[in-house]
């Protein structure tokens, strides 16, 4: 597969970033965003940009692809021989690059299960006497090692456009909701909401 003979999915998704070289021929080490990598694991060619700026969210249309050789994990990580990159120095330069992969190519889904990638950007609804009302807009999904963590970014319903709650410095506040069965009584992807029983003032 060449690098540059194909322009990018319209449906990339970022699951990872290269943390640097494995080993001397050529391998790279990456960080996948979720604990379940599968995605990642079994793609047969990952698509990589670099950020304009670190932390930043890398423009998938600069992507290039590139064929996965081989790959398995690597403790948290997943290292990969990758089509193109014959040595160390090769790739170490990646370094930081997002890897990115079509969401069209995920596997669907069990019941019940989800996607992170598809929670973000999802309104979170709470309950307050008996009366649902938002409580923000999910920013990313975290895994505290036990289950999966919505980190919210408070919005007011009462103001103009459900305006962001900023705190006493003007920082947005964020509440940590956990995805689990015992908190999160709905998810409709297609309305992208929600529904919980955590309440709005925690």
């Amino acid at each position: 597969m060449s690098n540059t003979q194909s322009p990018p999915p319209a449906d990339l998704i970022e699951l990872g970033r290269v943390m640097g070289a494995y080993g001397v021929r050529g391998w790279v080490k990456v960080q996948p965003h979720s604990t379940d990598a599968s995605v990642l694991r079994d793609a047969p060619a990952w698509w990589l940009a670099r950020p304009d700026a670190p932390g930043a969210v890398a423009d998938p249309a600069r992507a290039i692809a590139r064929e996965v050789i081989q790959c398995r994990p690597q403790g948290a990580t997943l290292v990969a021989q990758l089509q193109g990159v014959a040595d160390r120095d090769q790739a170490e330069a990646m370094r930081g690059m997002s890897v990115m992969a079509p969401r069209s190519a995920f596997p669907a889904p069990q019941n019940d299960e989800y996607y992170w990638v598809d929670l973000v950007g999802c309104s979170l609804y709470g309950e307050q006497d008996g009366v649902s009302q938002l409580i923000g807009t999910v920013d990313s999904v975290v895994d505290n090692g036990a289950h999966a963590v919505l980190r919210v970014q408070r919005q007011d319903p009462a103001q103009p456009g459900a305006a962001p709650v900023l705190d006493a410095k003007g920082r947005p506040v964020e509440v940590l909701v956990p995805f689990v069965a015992a908190h999160i009584r709905s998810v409709d992807l297609a309305a992208r909401r929600i529904d919980s029983d955590w309440p709005l003032d925690f």
